[in-house]
């Protein structure tokens, strides 16, 4: 019998079998509202992922979402340091106390 190409709503099974192997992290879920929710999120991945209570699809589901998670923090703190970098422009020198408060 051929594979039907038709997925119920909702049925992560399906989307999985049917998903590209790189599938950007927007697929994998919400994208997280900051920075720190992303970590929070990941740190009760780890916990969840440790206790070794999740079955195999609950496991490649958590690894999946955290492994978006990463990419979109990554992303976001590459996109920190552009913005620091441009603030900050030339103005990082060696902090020399001495020389400001001594004119």
């Amino acid at each position: 019998m051929a594979k039907s190409s038709s997925r119920a709503p909702g049925d992560p099974a399906a989307a999985a079998a049917d998903a590209p192997a790189a599938s950007p992290p927007q697929a994998e879920g919400p994208a997280p509202e900051s920075f720190e929710l992303a970590l929070g999120e990941l740190e009760q991945i780890v916990q969840r992922m440790e206790g070794g209570a999740l079955s195999l699809e609950q496991s490649l589901a958590d690894y999946r979402r955290g492994a978006a998670l990463i990419a979109w923090c990554r992303k976001s703190l590459s996109e920190v340091q552009q913005q620091v970098k441009i603030l900050e422009a030339d103005l990082l020198r060696p902090f020399e106390p001495d020389d400001a408060e001594e004119s």
